[in-house]
Order: C-alpha cells, then sequence, then structure tokens
C-alpha cells in the first residue's frame, strides 16, 4: 500500500466555527502546487476530514488529477482525532493506494505513529505539505517515509 497524506492549503483565519474556515486563494495554489506530485499515481481512494478547507482540498486535488470517483468524507480525520484510530480504519483500505486529506496536529502525529510507533516523533508538515509512505499494511512503526513535500 502507498499512503499519500496531505495538509490542507492555506485557510481563513477566522470563521463562525474552526470546521467551516475556507482555504485562501494562496492555499488553493499551495493545493495545486501538491496536486502535481499525485500526477501519475495510482491512487484508488481520496478520503477527507469534513471541514470545509479539507473538502476543498480534496476536490481540487481530485480535479487536477481527473479523479473520477467521489471524495471519500469521513470523521475520524479532523484535527483532533486520534492516530491510532485512523491506522485502524486505513486498514479497509490496506490493499489500494490511498490520499488522506486532514489537519495538524493529526498529520504529524499519524505520520509518526505510522513510521516511528509512536506519537512523541510527529512530523512537521506545512499548510499543502505532502508526506509519501510505503507499507505491506498499515500498522504503527511498519511503514516507511519514502518523503516529504512542501509547496513553494
Amino acid at each position: 500500500m502507498k499512503l499519500w497524506i496531505l495538509r490542507h492549503g492555506e485557510a481563513q483565519y477566522r470563521a463562525r466555527t474552526d470546521a467551516e474556515r475556507e482555504l485562501t486563494s494562496n492555499g488553493r495554489e499551495e493545493v495545486l502546487s501538491s496536486a502535481a506530485y499525485l500526477l501519475g499515481q495510482p491512487l484508488r481512494w481520496i478520503i477527507a476530514s469534513p471541514y470545509v478547507r479539507a473538502r476543498q482540498t480534496a476536490d481540487i486535488v481530485r480535479q487536477a488529477l481527473g479523479f473520477a470517483d467521489s471524495v471519500v468524507t469521513v470523521p475520524w480525520l479532523t484535527p483532533d482525532s486520534d492516530a491510532r484510530r485512523v491506522l485502524e480504519n486505513l486498514d479497509l483500505y490496506a490493499s489500494d493506494d490511498v490520499l488522506l486529506v486532514s489537519h495538524q496536529p493529526l498529520v504529524g502525529a499519524l505520520i509518526g505513529l505510522a513510521v516511528h510507533g509512536n506519537l512523541q516523533q510527529a512530523e512537521p508538515m506545512h499548510t499543502a505539505s505532502l508526506a509519501e509512505l510505503e507499507a505491506d499494511f498499515p500498522l504503527a512503526g511498519a511503514m516507511s517515509l519514502v518523503g516529504v513535500r512542501h509547496p513553494g
């Protein structure tokens, strides 16, 4: 399995709630820059947080790649979600290449857990940073970090 983890692009600082913050024009450009690295990848799933900025990020990637399927929105990819629960849920997708679109601190914690097996070694992820991981199964400490690309 190849797992791509994308942090949403730059978002507005203010909205009625954190979940309603939208991407800025700069954030949209950041996402397009990161999406370019996914061209030609055999993605089977794009899975996103229900927060507006993550859904917008996933939609930009979907359009840029010409991805035919819909984005799957799940409640277990919000900023304060448990990285262990994310890995458990990814077990359903273990035979496929997956793109997750989510937030800090979750994405950094998830990469640290997947690669190092603990939550103490979180990966720094800027807006629209894209991490690539590989493994046979999405297990804590069993995935290899191929690389992280930062936009710009």
